[in-house]
This record gives structure tokens, C-alpha cells and sequence, in this order.
């Protein structure tokens, strides 16, 4: 017999893997002795318990009598937390309740369990014909006592959820939130029995069940909704509107703005100022959308932001969250990778896990990829691009290069500020997911003075994507080019290689106007999202005897190394742009900048002179 720790040698795990894998009875005859387990030394490793479409892999193990499937895109509470592995955060509701704030905002990125928690409010607080404490007995909320458990099932409930609202026009958007409200109005239609509404509200009622009430009447909806369930129930409503910036983003990028913040400022106002009909209100959005006045006088909200650390726990999965999933579903080897690409994001003062992305990593068998990138737009970096400044395109690469940046963060900045000050990126990018802030500090006029770093590899990887195809579309790397790249790569042909790179330097300085200070940068931010994955890209690092421009460091010995020496003047003939190409592919070899690469063993160099002037490049390679 071996211990836990002998056979963690043996199988390549950790001790409290092993451990894990004998409680849960995985191990064929495993016993338990004087409190340690004890494993035949000819027992055979389980298979690594990878999920694949939510179902555990039973080959040649012994597999628990029922393991849950992970919820992917399950924002039912009832059905979540019934059918599905269910991350608890009813404590959320404990923390409201204590705090009691009239109207709360919890700004998040997307894809964060918004909604899945307007949802798991709405089940807990709602009036109905069924038992509904049944969902949350066994949840952590009914530990804390009789004065939490009283608020359960005691109040009428609105809801609205504007998550799906994505339309081209404000004629289709209007249409579809009439149809929203008819909804969530047919949901009360106990109201137009009631003999404590008069008959100008069931009407009113009627009209926008019909779905026949125009923008006007449509304004005051929820307004007028509150009032009929606080008369029919004795008891004023909660009302709960989730992402309610869907609208806004759709409006900012399909040309309704005006309409749709003119709609929003009168339909959220009667609900939420002032209104006596109400006993708590929430909203869920990605931005606080304060400058267009959205919420103008509205004296009773609390903003919740990634900034705060109110509630910063509730949205996204905890380390400790994390790994009791892992261990759940036997990939607790595997916390170091999960780590490494979807972690590091911080709300208030919490470590955060991107919940979507661990939930697609694990039912996907542990395969590490970017699967948030593709639960929505990325327009915010499309935006980014399009008005990089030369500071901005120089910050972007240093951020791709894994450092940190100081940058100014204003939570009060809305989508068509980027217009107005490109500066502004950083507080979007950091709302919408894209940034954290590792360091920060309050400043006077309510905004912060930050340090600002990529979260993790999958966001990285998105941002290399995204800068990829903006190169792409305008004009500054032919798809030609980066086919030729990516496979002379992959065949590790070094003649097509040097062909390639010297395709895009061709390409990248026409684009970027050569000359230009953000050039270099801008440069090596389309090297990033051609190359990174076989390359790390440094420059102006010293090597040798000298400050090389650009060097490309193979991650894997089988690719040659690459350094670029560039050099820039104006007005120069094409003889003297081909002697100054020679003569930057010189220094390279005089000042020996390949003597770093040199020392780590690499000893296939690639070597490029270029000199441009203007919009002329020359290349020369040894």
C-alpha cells in the first residue's frame, strides 16, 4: 500500500488531489487508517475527470453516482441552482438586506452573473401561488436567520431584463421593449381582477398588455405598474431592470442615442425618484451612465462598481469558489492554468474569476482558450483603435507586454466620450472587462489615479485578436501577408519568414506614415498579433554592445531568432534608403545584438536593416 503523497509522485499530481479523488470514492481500493488513506500499489490512475458537454468521463474509474452539468448560459435561478452545478451567492441578499440601500446599481462586465442574480432576487422576494423558500432552504441566506427568511416571498416583483435588446433602429428597439413590458405585464394580469384598481388603470392595463400603448404612455409603465401592485397587495413592488445599458451601447452604435436617452430618463425616473410605490429597486448595466442625466435627481441610488468593494464578491467566481468546482469535478490539477487565463480581475478588493470562462473551461475538458470573446462585441476595442493616439498606441503595447500603466479612471464616462477625449479608453476598457487596476487611488474629484494592467492570458489573447483584425480591415496587413507569416511559422520556413516580415514592414509603413513617433509602436503591436504565440517582442533593450530597435525571442528553440534594426530620415533617394538599410543590418552584427539571443543557445538569427523614409521602405537581410 502507498500514501496519498507516494502515489502523487507516481501520477504526476498533487497529494491533496489524491486525497480528494480517495473521499470521493475514485480510487479502487483506497482505505482509510489511523485518519490517512492508504492506496494498492498497483492501482491505476483515474482519468483526469475532464467534463466534456457537461457530462463526466466514467472510463475506467469509478464515477460518483450523479455529477451535476455546468450551467452555460442558464440565467434561470430555479433551473441553476435545481439541474446545474450552482456557485452560492445568495449571500448577496444577507448583504442588501443589512445595508437597505432604496436603489442599487451594480455595474459589471458582461457575461459576470448579472443576471442570473436579478433572477435569484426576484425568485427569493417575489409574492407567489408556490412555495417558492424551497429554492433557498439548503442555500446559505436561510443560515442567517429568521430576519432574513421573512423577507422571503413577501413583496410583487418587476422585471425586466434588456440583455437581448440589440437592434439596428429605434423604431425595432421600441417595438421589442413594448413587447418586453406586455410581457412582464402579463405576468400581473391578477390586477385586472382586482377590485382595488379603478377603471382608468385596468385600461391603462389593458392598453399594454395589448400592446398598443404609444412611446408617450410606454414612458410612464413602470411607474404606473408599481402603483397597482402596492394598491392590490398593501405592499409597494421591487423593482428589478437588468443591463439596462444594452440599450445605450446599441443606441450609441446604431445612430438612436438621442431617442434612446430621452426614453430611458423618463421611464426610469417615474420608477425610481421619488416614487412611494417602491420598496427596493435594482439595476445591472457595464457602465453608470450618469453624465447623460439618465439618472438626474435620483438622490436615492448606490453605484456598486468594479471599483467598490460593496458586494465584490458576488459577481464572478472566488479563488476559494474556483477550487471547490475543481475539486468537484476532479481537475483540481489543472488550478495553475485556470489561473493563469481567466483570473485576475478586482472588484473592490476581491480576486475574481471570469465565470464564464472557467464554467466553458471545465465542460470543455480543460481546454484553455478565449471563450469570453465570443459572448459579445468587442466594439470597444474596434473604438480604442480607430482613435489611438501616438501615447495611447505605445501604452497599448506596453500592456500587451504585461506591464502596468498609469492611467486616469473616470466611472462617470459613457460610450461617445471616447470621441470627445480618447484618454477616456481606460475607463472603459477597465468597466468592460478588458483592464484591471492593481493599484489605486482616490483623487479629489471623485475619480482615481490608477495602475492598469491586462487581466489574464484569455484577455490578452483578445486583445491581439482585435488588433489583428483592425490591422486587417484597414489596410495595414494584407491577409496575404499574415498568411505568409503563419505559415512559414508553422513549416518554420525561414526564406518565407524573412519575405513575410518584409511584406508587413512594407505594408506597416505606408499605414502608419513613417516617421511618425507612435511607429515603433504601432509596429510592434501588429508583430504582437501576428507572432506572440511562437515569439516575445522586446524593444530598445540593450544587448551587446549597443540598444537594439525591435527583437523577436523564439519561445520554442526550433524558431530562429529575429532582430529588426530600423532607421529613419527624410527626403532620401532610393540609393541612399538602400545604403542605410545596409548600413542598419551592419550595426546589428557590429554592435552584436545577437549576443543575448546567442547566449541562450538560439542559433538561427534572423537579421533585418530597414530604413524608411516616409512612405519608403527599404529591407535588407543577411
Amino acid at each position: 500500500m502507498k500514501t496519498c503523497k507516494e502515489k502523487a509522485l507516481e501520477w504526476n499530481v498533487s497529494p491533496r488531489s489524491v486525497n480528494d479523488m480517495c473521499k470521493k470514492g475514485r480510487i479502487q481500493g483506497a482505505i482509510k487508517e489511523k485518519g490517512s488513506w492508504l492506496i494498492p500499489d498497483d492501482s491505476p490512475k483515474p482519468m483526469d475527470g475532464r467534463v466534456s458537454n457537461g457530462k463526466y468521463i466514467k472510463k475506467n474509474m469509478v464515477a460518483k453516482a450523479e455529477v451535476k452539468s455546468l450551467p452555460i448560459g442558464i440565467s434561470d435561478y430555479v433551473r441553476a441552482q435545481e439541474e446545474y452545478y450552482y456557485v452560492d451567492k445568495t449571500l448577496l441578499i444577507k448583504e442588501f438586506l443589512d445595508q437597505k440601500p432604496l436603489v442599487s446599481l451594480f455595474t459589471r462586465p458582461r457575461r459576470f452573473g448579472k443576471t442570473l442574480n436579478m433572477d435569484m432576487l426576484r425568485v427569493f422576494f417575489e409574492i407567489s401561488d408556490k412555495n417558492t423558500s424551497k429554492y433557498f432552504v439548503d442555500k446559505n441566506i436561510w443560515q442567517c436567520g429568521e430576519e432574513y427568511r421573512s423577507h422571503q416571498g413577501k413583496y410583487p416583483v418587476i422585471f425586466l431584463t434588456f440583455k437581448d435588446v440589440k437592434f439596428d433602429t429605434w423604431d425595432a428597439t421600441i417595438d421589442k421593449i413594448r413587447g418586453l413590458l406586455q410581457e412582464e405585464y402579463g405576468r400581473h394580469q391578477e390586477l385586472l381582477n382586482s377590485d382595488k384598481l379603478s377603471q382608468y388603470e385596468k385600461e391603462y392595463f389593458t392598453k399594454i398588455i395589448s400592446a398598443t400603448a404609444n412611446e408617450v404612455e410606454l414612458t410612464s409603465s413602470l411607474e404606473r405598474l408599481s402603483k397597482m401592485l402596492a394598491s392590490h397587495y398593501d405592499k409597494a413592488p421591487v423593482i428589478i431592470i437588468d443591463e439596462y445599458d444594452t440599450l445605450i451601447q446599441e443606441g450609441y452604435s446604431k445612430d438612436f442615442y438621442d431617442e434612446i436617452i430621452g426614453f430611458m430618463r423618463n421611464f426610469f425616473s417615474g420608477a425610481f425618484k421619488d416614487n412611494k410605490n417602491l420598496s427596493y429597486g435594482f439595476l445591472t448595466g457595464i457602465l453608470r451612465i450618469a453624465q447623460e442625466s439618465i439618472f438626474s435627481g435620483l438622490n436615492n441610488l448606490t453605484v456598486n462598481s468594479v471599483m467598490d468593494e460593496e458586494y465584490d464578491s458576488f459577481f464572478g467566481f472566488t479563488e476559494s469558489e474556483v477550487k471547490a468546482m475543481l475539486s468537484y469535478y476532479g481537475v483540481s490539477d489543472k488550478e495553475e492554468e485556470l489561473k493563469d487565463w481567466y483570473d485576475g480581475y478586482l472588484f473592490g478588493s476581491e480576486e475574481i474569476y471570469n465565470p464564464w470562462s472557467v464554467i466553458n473551461y471545465i465542460s470543455k475538458g480543460c481546454l484553455p482558450q478565449a471563450y469570453w470573446v465570443n459572448t459579445g462585441k468587442n466594439e470597444i476595442l474596434d473604438d480604442v483603435l480607430r482613435v489611438a493616439t501616438d501615447d495611447i498606441t505605445e501604452r497599448l503595447y506596453d500592456l500587451l507586454q504585461g506591464e502596468r500603466v498609469v492611467a486616469r479612471i473616470d466611472q462617470n464616462v459613457v460610450y461617445r466620450s471616447l470621441a470627445e477625449d480618447p484618454a477616456n479608453i481606460y475607463s472603459l476598457l477597465l468597466v468592460t472587462g478588458y483592464l484591471k487596476t492593481p493599484k489605486k487611488e482616490l483623487q479629489a474629484d471623485g475619480s482615481y489615479l490608477c495602475e492598469v494592467s491586462i487581466p489574464n492570458r484569455e484577455i490578452a489573447a483578445v486583445y491581439k485578436s482585435e488588433i489583428l483584425s483592425h490591422f486587417l480591415q484597414t489596410g495595414a496587413i494584407t491577409r496575404t501577408t499574415a498568411n505568409k507569416i503563419a505559415e512559414s511559422l508553422y513549416a518554420n520556413d525561414y526564406k518565407k519568414l524573412q519575405s513575410a516580415i518584409g511584406e508587413y514592414m512594407d505594408k506597416s509603413i505606408s499605414f502608419f506614415d513613417g516617421g511618425a513617433e507612435g511607429f515603433y509602436h504601432g509596429l510592434m503591436l501588429g508583430l504582437i498579433a501576428l507572432m506572440d504565440n511562437q515569439y516575445k517582442i522586446k524593444s530598445n533593450r540593450e544587448s551587446g554592445d549597443g540598444r537594439f530597435d525591435v527583437s523577436l525571442i523564439p519561445r520554442e528553440k526550433r524558431y530562429p531568432g529575429i532582430i529588426l534594426e530600423l532607421k529613419w530620415k527624410e527626403k532620401l533617394s532610393d540609393v541612399e534608403l538602400e545604403k542605410w538599410s545596409n548600413e542598419a543590418l551592419k550595426q546589428i552584427g557590429e554592435l552584436r545584438y545577437d549576443s543575448e539571443m546567442k547566449e541562450d543557445g538560439i542559433t538561427e538569427i534572423l537579421k533585418f536593416g530597414i530604413a524608411f523614409s516616409g512612405k519608403k521602405v527599404c529591407v535588407r537581410t543577411e
